[in-house]
């Protein structure tokens, strides 16, 4: 049984009952065919000329470094200008249903060739990239991929670095094998990064096409926008991020979730769902967090459905699909190195790395001197994870159309909560939108609660579910910095009128807490911090209550400072256990006079 394309319901045969084919006399034709196609509604004409704007995105800086460099592809960027003008014509002028969804398919089109361009003007890739065009030439040769540091990749500016609250860094591999696996054998033919840049890439694309196949006809350029026009998606694509390859082994798993296991039975697409999801855990971990929101929707739909035991086994079923698809992918590395291949598989959830991101964390990095107590934000991070996990238990018929969005919540109240965790999976929450109404989800079982019946009761319980989770954030951001830093202005510095810096500082730091500190050293002038510095004198470790003096210097021996009218430089010191930081500004003489 399938969708309508406009009005979303659903056509076909009954599910119980097969009425026998009825043939229509010679001369009575059936009333659609009498009917010329129907004029399409104004709001798809609406998300197709959405679509088509989004095409401008980024689209004059692609043509701009195309000419410099490539000028037949800036000419291939120019024709794609004329069809973006067609298509808003076309979008504005077609009659029927059926010409605007040939617009939309042009729309793709344009938005793929752009796409397409741009990974061909761009395509080096940044950690993530290089990381896993490493890892897929160590497979051809039959070596390890975890817990292999490959440091001399790091080397050039292009590519970021995780620093760690240790005092170090990480140049491991700290990913799911799949999107690795994928590229070796395109870097037996490349020899370089764009062999994990070209499967992000692909992956992207396919899962675009795949996404724009299975949704309803009005919400497919809807589909273009998100995954290819606003470029977000593209350019983390051509950086090499294994999450791309996720999100689009996600996009079936996501689609009409609510009819997995339909009648108890998870037929060839339920199993195919299964192995999709398996196959996106085995790409990236942001796949680990959806899997458990997804079998309770999949369950409360079936027992709904079914009743308890049925419901239950189908879950079990499609979990272990999934699970089966997840081990095959990743059997090899097991057996090569198990211990190697846990801890590169859990890397991004151990390692401990310094605080980055526009979550709440923001607080303690940005707005406040720091905090002794950073642990807390992990801490909210797992009980807002939880509470969520059980608030959509129970009041899944509320909170089963936003399943595709609640898992990344727990991602802003995390140490590391950039957008990246955010936005990477938001074409889920559209083939979520766009294919599961609340209505499908009106008769899905949830727990029956005694005493709780009114809206004023459950709003109280949903909110104990997230209490821990707020609790816990308070405690962090309230928490005061560790140390009490402070800047000697006679710092050894240089200076210049055209490139102001600084080569050394001397610090006097005073342990405030019961706990011993072993600090490490960075500076910041706004989101981002430096390589660490170097303690040339100081204890490793300031022990409870204590003081000392450090002199540190600069990393590579010479520190710029910002030159616009008002510079704030910032100091940080760090530490990974327990995670605290510390924050003081560096004084603007400090740079020399």
């Amino acid at each position: 049984m399938d969708d309508d394309p406009y009005t979303g319901a659903r056509t076909g045969a009954a599910a119980t009952v097969e009425l026998p084919p009825v043939t229509a006399p010679p001369h009575i034709v059936p009333l659609r065919a009498r009917l010329p196609d129907a004029a399409p509604p104004q709001w798809h004409r609406g998300m197709t000329l959405i679509a088509t704007i989004s095409l401008f995105i980024g689209t004059r800086a692609a043509w701009t470094s195309a000419m410099l460099s490539a000028p037949p592809v800036a000419a291939v960027i120019s024709v794609c200008y004329a069809g973006i003008f067609v298509a808003g014509v076309l979008t504005l002028g077609v009659r029927t249903r059926r010409a605007l969804t040939r617009v939309d398919a042009g729309v793709l089109v344009l938005a793929v060739t752009l796409v397409l361009c741009g990974y061909w003007l761009n395509h080096p890739g940044t950690d993530e990239g290089v990381l896993t065009a490493q890892a897929a030439g160590e497979i051809l040769h039959g070596h390890p991929i975890y817990g292999q540091p490959w440091p001399w990749l790091f080397d050039t500016p292009r590519v970021g670095i995780t620093k760690t609250m240790s005092g170090g860094a990480d140049y491991t591999y700290g990913y799911p094998p799949l999107t690795a696996l994928l590229a070796a054998p395109v870097h037996a033919v490349l020899h370089s990064t764009a062999a994990a840049t070209l499967v992000t890439t692909g992956a992207l694309l396919a899962g675009t096409v795949v996404l724009w196949l299975l949704l309803p006809a009005p919400w497919r350029s809807a589909a273009t926008a998100v995954c290819l026009g606003f470029g977000f998606l593209p350019s983390y694509a051509r950086d090499g991020y294994p999450a791309i390859t996720a999100l689009a082994l996600l996009v079936p798993v996501v689609v009409r979730w609510h009819r997995t296991g339909a009648g108890g039975r998870l037929r060839r697409h339920g199993a195919l769902r299964a192995v999709c999801l398996g196959l996106a855990c085995a790409a990236q971990q942001l796949a680990w967090f959806l899997a458990p929101f997804l079998l309770i929707g999949i369950y409360a739909v079936r027992r709904g459905e079914l009743g308890h035991r049925q419901a239950l086994a189908t879950t079990a079923r499609y979990a272990g699909t999934a699970f089966l698809a997840w081990l095959l992918t990743n059997t090899y590395f097991i057996a090569q190195a198990p211990g190697a291949w846990l801890a590169g598989s859990l890397l991004p959830l151990t390692q401990k790395a310094i605080l980055h991101g526009q979550g709440v964390m923001g607080i303690s990095y940005y707005f406040t001197d720091g905090s002794s107590r950073l642990d807390y934000y992990s801490y909210a991070s797992v009980l807002l994870l939880l509470g969520l996990l059980v608030a959509t238990a129970l009041f899944v018929r509320r909170l089963g159309p936003a399943l595709t969005v609640l898992p990344w919540c727990a991602f802003y109240f995390a140490t590391r909560s950039q957008d990246g965790y955010f936005l990477m999976m938001t074409p889920l929450w559209l083939a979520a939108a766009a294919t599961v109404p609340s209505s499908a989800l009106a008769a899905a079982w949830q727990p029956s609660l005694p005493r709780i019946g009114s809206r004023r009761a459950k709003a109280a319980l949903a909110s104990g579910l997230l209490a821990p989770a707020f609790l816990c954030t308070s405690v962090a951001a309230a928490s005061p910095p560790p140390l009490r830093l402070t800047i000697d202005r006679t710092a050894i510095a240089h200076r210049s009128p055209s490139h102001p810096g600084i080569t050394s500082l001397v610090v006097q730091a005073a342990n405030t807490t019961g706990t011993a500190i072993a600090p490490h050293f960075a500076t910041r002038a706004g989101q981002g911090a430096s390589g660490w510095w170097s303690v040339r004198s100081g204890p490793a470790v300031l022990g409870p209550h204590a003081r000392a003096r450090y002199v540190l210097r600069a990393p590579g021996g010479f520190h710029s400072l910002p030159v616009d009218k008002n510079p704030r430089t910032y100091l940080i010191a760090v530490s990974g256990t327990p995670m605290t930081i510390t924050t003081t500004q560096v004084p603007p003489s400090a740079g020399g006079a």
